[in-house]
């Protein structure tokens, strides 16, 4: 199958391990555009950092990245440009920085919802764990997450031009 990037928005969903970042970096290399890597993602124990590590070491040095674990709207903003391709990775990482710091997590996606439906000036991918497809959590707060997790995904694949869910490292075009 081959996949080419779009103009507009595109959501990559898929599980843990599953090859959506690695498929959302090729995405963004076979545009042409310099590629900007907006990271959400924080290395709060050693394990985090050999993931983080990995997907560096995978990018190479032809990527910007930028940290960005609360604040993505406005990277977004700052970022998307008619030259550049801008990676998010991750959604999920992004939703649980934001349920982790007390912030109101749905007033925060519905901003990058309407962030993403304006007209940008340049391509955006969007990476995000697709966590609704297991058993109900146990706890309150696994629960809001998913929930979150499971709305937030609705709002951008609604607004997207082109959702790709990946498993075994397989994509599957779901839009677009």
């Amino acid at each position: 199958m081959s996949l080419s990037l779009g103009d507009g928005v595109t959501l990559v969903l898929g599980g843990a391990r599953s090859g959506k970042s690695a498929l959302a970096e090729r995405l963004a290399e076979a545009s042409g555009l310099a590629p900007a890597y907006l990271a959400t993602g924080r290395a709060f124990d050693a394990e985090m950092e050999a993931r983080i590590g990995e997907h560096r070491e995978r990018r190479g040095n032809g990527w910007r990245t930028v940290e960005t674990p609360l604040d993505l709207v406005a990277a977004i903003g700052r970022e998307a440009g008619p030259e550049h391709v801008v990676l998010v990775d991750c959604l999920t990482l992004w939703l649980t920085n934001l349920m982790m710091e007390g912030r109101p997590v749905a007033a925060e996606c519905h901003a990058l919802a309407d962030c993403l439906a304006a007209r940008l000036p340049g391509p955006v991918i969007l990476v995000s764990n697709e966590v609704g497809l297991g058993i109900v959590p146990e706890n309150e707060m696994a629960r809001d997450f998913r929930d979150h997790a499971g709305r937030l995904h609705q709002a951008v694949a609604a607004v997207a031009a082109k959702v790709i869910f990946v498993a075994a490292g397989l994509p599957m075009i779901l839009k677009g």
